[in-house]
C-alpha cells in the first residue's frame, strides 16, 4: 500500500491498528483537557502544574505516534 502522505497514513493506522487507536484517542483526550485549563481566566499553581504534566504526556504520545508512522513507512516496499 502506498501511501501519499502524513494524514493518510494516520488514517491508515487509525482504522487498522489497535494500540495506534488507543494512543491517538488519549493523545485527543489530554489535548481536550489543556485546552479547558487553559480556557480558564487564571489557573492556580496546581492547575498550572496539572497542564505542564498533561502536555508532557501528549508530547510523549506524539513522539509514539509517530514513531509507528515511520515504521510502518519503512515496512512498505515502493511499487
Amino acid at each position: 500500500m502506498e501511501v501519499a502522505n502524513q494524514e493518510e497514513l494516520k488514517a491508515h493506522l487509525m482504522a487498522t491498528d489497535e494500540e495506534f487507536r488507543r494512543i491517538a484517542t488519549q493523545h485527543s483526550e489530554y489535548k481536550k483537557l489543556i485546552e479547558a485549563l487553559e480556557a480558564r481566566p487564571h489557573m492556580t499553581e496546581q492547575e498550572h502544574l496539572e497542564e505542564v504534566r498533561l502536555k508532557k504526556l501528549k508530547l510523549r504520545l506524539k513522539d509514539q505516534m509517530s514513531d509507528m508512522m515511520a515504521r510502518f513507512k519503512s515496512q512498505q516496499v515502493p511499487v
